[in-house]
């Protein structure tokens, strides 16, 4: 086992998991393969006292999240200065049915991630960010694209936040019933939920001869996104 697997991020009142504290985990390989097999965070954060929670495409680099946005945006005018954020993902596993209303639930994987975060300003990380926002998705695109324009460059964002705290929640009981509820004649059942890629669509306008890179390999249809998202991260970040 390496140190970063054996690593655990603090826990105190802020990520502490208090409901079900079975559930919570801390550690960095539980918490960072929960964020790099999904694409699509939240980010929570206040402005003037009223909170806001925004969705947007993320991306891990060791202990350090980034995500993007317009230049315009009031979320990344808001996180420009080192401000207390929370990042949240979630997979949803499956749908529960027990034999009461109380002990019907969901089987889910779970990660808040809080942080300060802030603008990146230098332009250098700023381009290896803008670099990564592709390729972190689909390996090595960015080399086959056309270069980024200037206007490009300014209207989009990067802000970038380092893990100060984080914990996972994993429920994956299925149908859990009060042992006298057993022998009630009442159905119950676990409804498996997964998120399956569908076949590719090129684009009508390809021109002829472009052919479909091996890199995308992973996003074939039948796959889960899940398991196509952990191998490109794994592509793009062999060192974990």
């Amino acid at each position: 086992m390496t140190m970063s697997e054996q690593a655990s991020y603090p826990v105190d009142e802020t990520n502490r998991v208090k409901r079900r504290h079975d559930r919570g985990r801390y550690d960095h390989a539980t918490v960072h393969a929960l964020l790099d097999s999904a694409a699509l965070g939240h980010v929570a954060y206040v402005i003037d006292g009223q909170p806001y929670c925004t969705p947007t495409l993320y991306w891990r680099e060791g202990t350090t999240l980034y995500w993007h946005g317009s230049s315009a945006s009031r979320m990344l005018r808001n996180l420009s200065e080192g401000e207390p954020a929370c990042l949240t993902v979630a997979q949803l596993d499956s749908l529960v049915l027990a034999r009461s209303g109380f002990h019907h639930s969901a089987d889910y994987r779970a990660v808040m991630a809080f942080g300060h975060a802030r603008l990146i300003e230098d332009q250098a990380e700023k381009a290896h960010a803008l670099t990564m926002m592709v390729d972190r998705f689909f390996p090595g695109r960015t080399a086959t694209l056309r270069p980024t324009t200037a206007q490009e460059l300014k209207a989009t964002a990067v802000v970038t936040m380092e893990i100060e705290k984080a914990s996972a929640k994993i429920r994956s009981s299925g149908i859990v019933d009060d042992e006298e509820d057993y022998a009630l004649p009442t159905y119950a059942e676990r409804i498996p939920v997964r998120t399956v890629l569908g076949a590719p669509e090129p684009c009508s306008r390809l021109v002829a001869g472009t052919s479909r890179p091996a890199t995308l390999a992973s996003y074939s249809a039948g796959r889960l996104l899940e398991d196509a998202l952990t191998d490109a991260y794994a592509m793009s970040y062999p060192a974990g």
